[in-house]
């Protein structure tokens, strides 16, 4: 099932093909993918990833969603629960939360309000025990983002020679009043 969820000022609906231009603008952004690519992707890394996002939605349930916001459906980043079966140790186990905000739309709480909106889905829909994400250590907005939802660093490691620390969250972890509305560009 494809679930959409909705915020005060946000739309969060699942990846769908009619994003796809939208999608590249966002990921050919350096200051977008520096701390999460070794580069910015053309359409055809667009495309591919695209296709797995959807497919993760038919195969699990569960995937990434478009944020957008709900007065004019401008298109402002990504959020999704997320299982890659990513090559890390420590294994991250099945449930990863991933977020991105374009540029243009850091400092406005969007990523915390998207944030906060996915978990809550995910702890009463899912109902996992955990939840973890990746950000590289020079992301501190997105770090600080992470911990201002319930995460907590738990390991260090390296995935594709890129350095990462770690987060997990206990399902039902309580939101933090320190929590920063700048959400960079995490995963």
């Amino acid at each position: 099932m494809r679930t959409t969820l909705e915020t005060p000022r946000l739309a969060i609906a699942p990846v769908d093909v009619g994003d796809f231009d939208d999608l590249c603008a966002l990921m050919s952004d350096r200051d977008f993918t520096r701390f999460i690519l070794p580069a910015p992707l053309g359409p055809e890394d667009v495309w591919l990833r695209l296709l797995r996002d959807i497919g993760h939605w038919q195969a699990l349930g569960y995937g990434n969603w478009t944020i957008r916001t709900r007065d004019t459906g401008a298109f402002v980043g990504v959020v999704g629960v997320l299982n890659f079966r990513r090559a890390i140790e420590p294994p991250l186990g099945l449930y990863e939360l991933g977020w991105g905000v374009a540029p243009a739309q850091w400092k406005k709480g969007i990523g915390l309000e998207a944030v906060q909106a996915a978990l809550e889905w995910c702890d009463g829909s899912l109902k996992v025990a955990r939840t973890v994400c990746i950000i590289s250590p020079k992301n501190t907005p997105s770090q600080a983002l992470a911990e201002g939802v319930g995460y907590r660093p738990y390991a260090r490691a390296s995935y594709k020679n890129r350095p990462l620390v770690l987060f997990e969250r206990p399902m039902g972890a309580v939101w933090s009043e320190q929590a920063l509305p700048n959400a960079g560009a995490g995963r």
